[in-house]
């Protein structure tokens, strides 16, 4: 049998659910407790025949009740009173309508204590992680628990192998992720970008008598997980062993179950990036789908005062997928390799200089990435974005070192027949091989394209511009020079001016150093300060409108026409460069010595500028400053000192792959027009008759 019949069966349950007026949104926390019921109770009811047979009939049934209960207990999937000692299972509890909610009570909490918890047979205010109690309530409000209990004890799984059971819940979250109203950016992965990441990994992996260990920090219900194992194990011969951790409740209670069908599986509960569970474990394998752009403000104040390490730089708070990318990073074994599902924020978000910059630096200056692949559109159940897998490798062939691929996977997929929420496209089993082909082969094709690390490097260099007048003059150069504490001369950096008076439109100053106010409309000189003199002097803009600096020797105003500072002596100008008039205003406390006071100064200083330039780097330290020479030389004009260089880094694949619309040609477009007059004629004429 195909255990996939009973998708459509399992999700009839959910018909019940719309009759009572429950909404869609919420089927999901209706059905997740009750799947997991059904899926426990299979397995715990094949084992238990497993176990019969492997004791035979007559030694089965001389076997103490505690002997039979380690017994059990050995297995680690867990326990049931109902079942081991009574043999009855929901289906049964079900058809004695008077005794049931006993009987299902009663069966519940026949669970061993860890099953219990999962379900949430006894949650209180706490954790309640599937919180059956809670669902058994609302069902009860609606008197449709015995119904909707019959419906699921009606589905049998026990035909079923692990791989099947976990094959169908695959299916059915998928749907649950279709209409749940999930944490924003969570994204569950579809099985074609499951068997992708499966057939990638297992082209950089051997058959080995060693375990190989599988990780997934972000885990949620398990699907990425425990699929990437079952393909890895329909292709080799070697042992697996899976580690995964999330704080979803519901989902992690969902693997927790899962796991404990699989041979040593460990899934943990908890924020993976304020307290790693696997804190002292290291993976051949690390694979994950963190969620896209999303804050981790809640728990700011943990992640900063991180002492694991494993953070070299803390990203924007807005979104955390570099955070986990860091994470997975310090997860590896020394020749470890992992496949990261990400946006495209990850590759080019934040400038050089910003975290997200310096991280992805990091990973390719410590070369653990080997190739990054653009999926398709479309391929997410709730999500129409470009995505991304991150191949890391610790242990890259001797060709790949220093070297990264990107592969345009975008148009590596076949349309769906029918849509499946925003998913359109799928990766069938020729792109995908094609695709991990390309990657292997770690040649350039017409959609990969192999790059020196260092491509990906740009450098961001600062400079100090001097701005100058239509002459190609500056104020710099009146600029005196002075000896300073050291001994060293130095030139000044301004002008100071002593005015005797400011003069802008109707504006007028002619006090510099105000000791007296209004006291009748101002309650002390710092109030008359901030409210009337600094607001005063902050409006004077030199370049809107003339403003004119008197002093006992001259006047001194900015021209804009020239873009250069005027002295006028006796009606004579003289352009001194350009430059700017700083006008400030200060209050100045009480001394010993002096009295309180504003004092409003003048300088003159020169016109400069901040300004950035984007070069391309290279690897050769003196390369990459001729380079950076060179661009100046061709480009800057003006006067500049060099300020920081910052090199930063982003995979843009736009840049590499992108293709010019073809232009047609003019006759055909012509061509075209003159058909369009020929049919607007014809109309015309018909309504004319």
């Amino acid at each position: 049998m195909n255990i996939l019949q009973y998708e459509s069966k399992i999700w009839a349950t959910a018909d019940l659910l719309r009759g009572s007026g429950i909404k869609e949104s919420e089927w999901p926390s209706f059905m997740m407790p009750f799947f997991a019921l059904v899926m426990i109770e299979s397995r715990l009811v094949r084992m238990f025949d497993e176990l019969k047979k492997e004791i035979g009939k007559e030694a089965f049934e001389r076997i103490q009740k505690n002997d039979l209960y380690d017994l059990i207990r050995d297995k680690g999937q867990g326990y049931n009173i109902f079942i081991f000692e009574k043999g009855q299972t929901l289906a049964d509890i079900c058809k004695n309508d008077k005794s049931f909610e006993i009987d299902f009570d009663a069966y519940l909490k026949g669970f061993d204590g860890e099953t219990k918890d999962l379900l949430g047979v006894d949650s209180g205010d706490g954790e309640k992680f599937l919180d059956i109690k809670g669902v058994i309530t609302k069902l009860k409000a609606k008197k449709v628990l015995l119904g909707y209990t019959t419906l699921w004890a009606a589905i049998d799984l026990k035909p079923f192998n692990n791989s099947e059971i976990t094959t169908l819940e695959e299916h059915i979250k998928r749907k649950w992720a279709d209409i749940s109203a999930e944490t924003a950016g969570e994204q569950y992965t579809p099985d074609d970008v499951i068997a992708l990441i499966a057939e990638i990994i297992a082209s950089k992996i051997e058959e080995s008598n060693t375990l190989l260990k599988l990780y997934d920090c972000t885990c949620g219900g398990g699907n990425l997980l425990f699929g990437v194992e079952d393909r890895i194990n329909q292709k080799f011969r070697r042992l697996t062993q899976t580690y995964g951790q999330d704080w979803n409740d519901a989902l992690y209670a969902l693997a927790k179950i899962e796991s404990r069908f699989r041979p040593d599986s460990k899934i943990a509960h908890g924020n993976t990036l304020v307290e790693d569970k696997f804190d002292n474990e290291e993976f051949d394998v690390v694979i994950a789908n963190p969620p896209y752009g999303v804050s981790w403000a809640g728990y700011q104040k943990d992640i900063t005062n991180d002492k694991t390490g494993r953070f070299k730089f803390l990203p924007s708070i807005s979104d955390g997928q570099l955070l986990f990318m860091q994470h997975l990073i310090s997860k590896l074994d020394s020749v470890g390799m992992g496949v990261v599902v990400h946006n495209g924020s990850t590759l080019f978000s934040g400038d050089a200089g910003s975290a997200e910059s310096n991280i992805r630096k990091w990973m390719l200056d410590s070369d653990i990435v080997e190739a990054v692949i653009q999926l398709p559109t479309d391929e997410f159940f709730n999500t129409g974005i470009y995505t991304y897998l991150w191949v890391l490798n610790k242990n890259k062939q001797a060709h790949h070192r220093g070297k990264v691929m990107l592969i345009n996977a975008s148009d590596k997929f076949k349309p769906l027949k029918k849509c499946k929420g925003s998913k359109r496209k799928e990766i069938d089993e020729a792109s995908r091989l094609e695709i991990v082909a390309t990657l292997t082969a770690f040649q350039d094709t017409d959609y990969a394209r192999l790059f020196d690390k260092e491509y990906f490097y740009f450098n961001k260099q600062a400079i100090m511009l001097t701005n100058v007048d239509e002459e190609g003059r500056s104020f710099e150069e009146r600029l005196q020079y002075k000896e300073d504490r050291q001994g060293d001369i130095k030139r000044t950096s301004s002008t100071e001016l002593t005015p005797l008076k400011i003069k802008q439109g109707d504006l007028e100053l002619s006090e510099f150093c105000i000791t007296n106010y209004n006291a009748s409309q101002y309650h002390s000189l710092e109030y008359y300060f901030s409210h009337t003199i600094k607001p005063l002097v902050g409006q004077l803009d030199y370049k809107e409108e003339p403003l004119v600096i008197t002093t006992a020797e001259a006047s001194y105003f900015y021209d804009n026409e020239q873009e250069s500072l005027i002295k006028e002596v006796h009606g004579q100008k003289e352009a001194l460069g350009c430059g700017k008039i700083i006008v400030v205003a200060t209050y100045k406390k009480a001394t010993k010595k002096m009295t309180e006071r504003i004092l409003v100064t003048v300088e003159l200083t020169p016109d400069y500028q901040k300004d950035y330039e984007i070069i391309p780097f290279h690897k050769d330290a003196e390369a990459n400053q001729s380079a950076i020479e060179a661009f100046m030389a061709r480009y800057i004009s003006k006067p500049f000192a060099y300020l920081d260089n910052i090199v930063g880094v982003e995979l843009n694949f736009n840049k590499i792959f992108y293709q010019p619309e073809k232009l047609r040609p003019v006759s055909e477009i012509v061509a075209e027009i003159a058909a369009l007059d020929v049919e607007l004629k014809a109309l015309e004429e018909e309504l004319a008759l």
